[in-house]
């Protein structure tokens, strides 16, 4: 299991084609070609865009409200680290720094992100994370023939358990070209499981 840094950039938010209020937020290598999906919710989706967009709400959001207090405080967010995938759950803590003081705090991934964005840190997670849950972002010019390409649209997500290796990494791959990340990662989570067991 590798413990290498690598540093992530935010590469997109978009809504999520199969769950209702839910966004995929697209988490890509600064210096690579693979990118992260991780499915997050509608209001933390908002608090990023907003953000990113410097748009200025009429009050303070929660992670405005934290930049605020941190500030006062003298406390600057370093960096976030996205350190652990259980079970199709990310887990995320903020590397903050008190006049030389560093504290690590546990935080859901969605709002470290929100944080980052907020304190222009930058947003690392460690290599074996890309290495299960990560996709490539290279498109190649190769896959060109049309036998036994899959209709993502007709297959439900909850037939994944009866295709074989090969059908869901067609379904894959079909699923990145089309940039449709959320479902991508479902049918990423189905390999793991079976490269696991």
């Amino acid at each position: 299991m590798s413990n290498a840094k690598i540093e992530l950039h935010i590469g997109d938010i978009a809504p999520s084609g199969s769950t209702t209020g839910a966004y995929a937020m697209v988490l890509s290598e600064v210096e690579g070609h693979r990118r992260l999906p991780i499915v997050i919710g509608g209001p933390e989706a908002q608090a990023i865009a907003i953000e990113l967009e410097k748009m200025t709400p009429s009050r303070p959001l929660t992670h405005d409200l934290f930049r605020s207090l941190a500030h006062s405080f003298n406390i600057e967010v370093e960096e976030i680290l996205i350190y652990n995938l259980v079970e199709g759950i990310f887990f995320s803590k903020l590397i903050v720094n008190q006049n030389g003081r560093i504290a690590e705090i546990d935080a859901r991934t969605s709002d470290a992100v929100a944080i980052a964005v907020r304190f222009n840190c930058p947003i690392f997670c460690l290599e074996f994370i890309l290495e299960m849950a990560g996709v490539s972002g290279i498109e190649t010019d190769d896959d060109t023939e049309d036998d036994g390409e899959l209709d993502l649209e007709t297959i439900a997500d909850d037939q994944t358990g009866n295709l074989s290796m090969d059908e869901l990494q067609r379904m894959l791959d079909s699923a990145l070209e089309q940039e449709d990340y959320e479902k991508a990662s479902h049918i990423r989570d189905e390999i793991n499981r079976r490269k696991a067991g």
